[in-house]
């Protein structure tokens, strides 16, 4: 016999838009989803498309492409519709606004694609949103920000997290190798005049380049890969300036053979990295930036970051980025405001920075409250240091990654630890060790509820840790609490001891887990 179950009402799916960038070079279809202060794409597709091919001699968009990007458009608005996706808009950057023939592609995209969106980008525009899109990883950038595609080159001043000055270049890939015949050393010739001609560009020295693009990403995965650095993860990935020099004079002496034969490096890219490299040295030199960051957030995020209520824009990214954490994979956001609180006796002398983290480590401490028992300490590891996330650099997943494996008890010479002590200093790495320590004592006290850890507290003492313990409240010092209190003591260099103190006058012992 069988039994008929009526379906359950299905929650409101969460608000999703979709933008497609029509480049130069390639075209992209990315779908985010919700309105949280770090942009989560659920889809995120490619094609390249080559539109810009050809433009430097005919002033025409590509016809090839024309007929190829019809096709892809259809594939782009059929996805994002059926994804749900509202708003959807086509954003058209260099090779449309500069081709002769641009205004009537587009007018015939209209035609074709009632009621869709579609947008001719400014170079200023288009330099603005790919500002707005670095900003929203790391608010408080200051240098230049440098966005290379297939046909141009936006480059633009920030200051404290502040748009100053902004410039487009006729420096993209696909115009620069026209421009030069294919030739390199025309190509540096080429490049260099035209940056020179920015005077704002010398007002990067000493401070930071900020690369946006996919060639330029491109060079940051060879040297990913070149060099055997334990992340394959490109957002926030920084190089000193001479590493970044050493890098593009190798790209542009290495063969196609060669670059074709680099694992996880497109093909399609080949032909255009020697000149991406060009550009990046001259850039360097012009500006005297002291480092470059890699950055994937760029126009597209800007576009996301532009509709985001003014009150979550506002928020830390690296904050938020725990808070969402906590809410997808945590059992509530209870305990973690009580957990800074908590743990703040231990770091008397912190920074502000240092404050940051801690306060990010509390959120995302319970991240493997669903995993399997056996490897809660592994899959907790991996998805902090894993995770898609803009507002984390490379230091930040480290020391929170471990931080939650030592929280749920990792053996501190684990194999899968290697990454984060590769990436952290001894200094970070001790101060990971013992804040996860700490937050692992916490849960041990609590099972996670913010009023039991409320009867609970820390105290340095001179040469010793304390743990006050209320009397009556359903928390002791047994066998696990003592042990776990003698191994943050041991961190940090104190004897552990304990103290009880009479119950609040509001002690009530039903106490369920937040």
């Amino acid at each position: 016999m069988s039994r008929r179950t009526e379906p359950r009402d299905a929650e409101a799916p969460p608000r999703r838009a979709g933008v497609v960038d029509l480049g130069s070079n390639s075209v992209r279809l990315v779908v985010f989803e919700g309105l949280a202060r770090n942009p989560s794409a659920i889809f995120n597709e490619k094609a390249i498309l080559g539109l810009g091919r050809g433009l430097q001699a005919s002033g025409k968009l590509n016809e090839d492409a024309i007929a190829h990007s019809i096709l892809v458009l259809e594939r782009y608005v059929a996805v994002a519709r059926s994804m749900g996706a509202d708003p959807l808009e086509v954003l058209a950057t260099a090779a449309v606004r500069d081709a002769t023939n641009g205004e009537d592609y587009v007018a015939m995209l209209r035609r074709r694609f009632r009621g869709l969106s579609i947008r001719v980008l400014t170079g200023q525009q288009e330099a603005q949103l790919s500002a707005e899109g670095v900003l929203c990883g790391i608010p408080d950038a200051d240098g230049v920000l440098g966005d290379l595609g297939g046909g141009s080159l936006e480059l633009v001043h920030i200051r404290d997290g502040a748009v100053v000055d902004s410039a487009t270049l006729p420096l993209g890939v696909i115009r620069l190798s026209e421009q030069a015949g294919g030739d390199v050393v025309r190509a540096r010739a080429i490049a260099e005049e035209a940056l020179i001609s920015i005077p704002w560009l010398r007002e990067g020295a000493g401070r930071d380049l900020y690369l946006v693009g996919g060639a330029w990403r491109a060079l940051a995965r060879i040297h990913i890969g070149q060099t055997g650095y334990p992340l394959a993860i490109v957002h926030h990935y920084t190089l000193p300036k001479e590493e970044a020099r050493d890098l593009t004079s190798v790209v542009t002496n290495l063969s196609k053979r060669t670059l074709e034969r680099i694992q996880g490096l497109s093909r399609r890219r080949v032909d255009g990295l020697p000149f991406a490299a060009v550009v990046l040295r001259r850039l360097l030199r012009v500006s005297q930036a002291r480092r470059v960051v890699f950055s994937a957030n760029g126009m597209r995020e800007g576009w996301f970051a532009g509709r985001l209520p003014p009150a979550v824009r506002a928020e830390d990214p690296l904050i938020a980025a725990g808070r969402e954490l906590n809410a997808r994979f945590g059992r509530g956001g209870m305990l973690p405001p009580e957990l800074v609180e908590w743990t703040a006796p231990l770091f008397p002398t912190e920074t502000p920075q240092e404050r940051r983290l801690r306060e990010a480590a509390c959120w995302v401490s319970d991240i493997g409250a669903h995993e399997h028992p056996d490897y809660k300490a592994e899959q907790a590891f991996l998805r902090m240091l894993r995770q898609p996330g803009i507002g984390l650099d490379h230091h930040a997943r480290a020391f929170l990654a471990l931080v939650v494996a030592m929280r749920h008890e990792a053996e501190p010479d684990q194999p899968w630890l290697a990454p984060a002590r590769v990436l952290l200093d001894a200094a970070a790495a001790q101060r990971a060790e013992i804040v996860g320590a700490a937050l692992r004592l916490a849960y041990t006290l609590s099972g996670g509820s913010a009023r039991l850890l409320a009867l609970t507290g820390l105290r340095r003492e001179g040469g010793r840790l304390v743990l006050r313990l209320s009397q009556g409240g359903g928390v002791f010092a047994g066998d696990s609490v003592w042990r776990r209190l003698e191994r943050l003591a041991e961190l940090v260099g104190a004897e552990p001891g304990t103290e009880i103190a009479p119950p609040p006058d509001d002690l009530r012992t039903d106490d369920a887990a937040d």
